[in-house]
């Protein structure tokens, strides 16, 4: 009997997902729960696995394709099975349309040869190629014709101008030994789209500064050495630095805020982002309501997100709807960076190593732990001041973390 291998539903708020990868081929023999293609959404990346053990009789999707959820992928069965039925109308032809949506009108104007781009004359590949992969070679001066493509029927499409761009490029230059080629993809290609977005498109300033820890240290302390009953022995200090964070920007609530361009949304509660650093790369799940919590209950589900990002099985839902973020690279020794905005939120905390800050006391200098905080804010919706006030009411909260906790 074929099995279907659908496109899953990665959370409520997903309604398509981009395969990125197929990892096995046609006629391949797999196992249930073997994993045979990654996806992603604009979010994170996932892992689809086989619902069957049998024989991979199709294929219904290339690489690239944005497929809607729920929608068969792929067919497992036992070979000469008849899954005809079970193919797209139109085949892999259709995903490649979806990639290039609102591009239909001018692939039918293109489809003649030597296509006149507007740029200069391209000649067409024997097998045609995609409105983006004309434009592109149009604009680099790249020959279609020699060019093998990866795109349903063999059509060239945009990657494959590019591969051919970045290949002759590499021939032209002369490498110390051996080099790797690899593929931006995944994760990796997430987070670089959302961080040139980010850079491009806000005004992004960096505010440095250090909290005086021993306040931090030494509650740390206290709840490693409190009796198992008590609960708090999981809890850390990015936990400590969370807390006093969501309380802090009840305070400013230009920093707990949404930048929409001609418009800024300010929010009365605290949904904060937690940077997680995962073998697929950056994920960032969101805390709801932080400021309404106990300690206690936000170090557990703070440990509860960063697990599932870890494990891979987190919800997509959890991975939008932040109004501030929190990043933390203290444990790696870093004294001081320049976090990255999650546009569209207007502030981002980078959390530091603690390290030994001089400082006077009365006539005598003193070696203090002082633990790094470096803000970047949207300079379109908060000016330096009131992001510098932000930090000193963060720095007294950590500094008697004990009377922010009675507060």
């Amino acid at each position: 009997m074929v099995t279907e291998v659908l496109m899953p539903r990665q959370g409520q708020s997903v309604e398509s997902c981009i395969i990125i990868e197929w990892n096995v081929d046609e006629g391949d023999i797999v196992t249930e729960g073997q994993v045979i293609c990654d996806i992603e959404t604009d979010k994170a990346a996932f892992e689809v696995e086989s619902p069957a053990s049998g024989t991979v009789l199709g294929i219904f999707y290339p690489v690239d394709s944005d497929v809607e959820v729920l929608k068969v992928i792929a067919a497992i069965g036992e070979p000469g099975e008849d899954i005809s039925g079970l193919r797209p109308s139109d085949g892999c032809e259709e995903a490649e349309e979806k990639r290039g949506a609102g591009q239909a009108e001018e692939e039918k104007a293109e489809s003649a040869p030597g296509v006149e781009t507007g740029i200069s004359r391209v000649p067409d590949s024997p097998t045609g190629a995609s409105p983006r992969a004309k434009k592109l070679a149009a604009r680099d001066g790249i020959d279609l014709s020699g060019i093998a493509g990866t795109g349903p029927n063999g059509r060239v499409i945009e990657r494959d101008v590019a591969s051919a761009q970045a290949g002759a490029t590499s021939e032209r230059l002369e490498f110390p030994g051996n080099a790797t080629e690899i593929p931006v993809k995944g994760v990796r290609k997430l987070v670089a789209e959302r961080m040139y977005a980010s850079l491009r498109n806000t005004a992004q300033l960096t505010h440095h500064s250090s909290a005086d820890a021993r306040s931090v240290l030494s509650y740390r302390q206290k709840c490693k050495a409190a009796p198992e009953e008590a609960g708090t022995g999981g809890i850390s200090i990015n936990d400590i630095v969370l807390y006093a964070t969501a309380k802090t920007l009840l305070e400013f609530p230009e920093l707990n805020a949404h930048c929409m361009g001609d418009r800024i949304v300010q929010f009365e509660n605290v949904h904060l982002g937690l940077a997680i650093d995962t073998p697929r790369g950056l994920i960032v799940p969101v805390i709801r309501y932080a400021n309404l919590m106990s300690l206690k209950q936000l170090s557990f589900e703070a440990r509860r997100l960063a697990a599932a990002c870890m494990e891979g099985s987190v919800d997509p839902d959890v991975l939008s709807g932040g109004t501030f973020t929190v990043t933390n690279l203290g444990a790696l020794g870093i004294e001081s960076f320049t976090p990255v905005l999650n546009t569209p939120e207007a502030g981002i905390l980078g959390v530091c190593s603690i390290q030994a800050k001089p400082v006077m006391i009365e006539s005598e200098i003193e070696f203090l732990p002082h633990m790094g905080l470096s803000l970047t804010f949207d300079h379109r919706a908060v000016d330096g001041a009131p992001a510098a006030r932000f930090l000193a009411s963060l720095r007294e909260k950590l500094a008697a973390f004990e009377q922010t906790l009675a507060g």
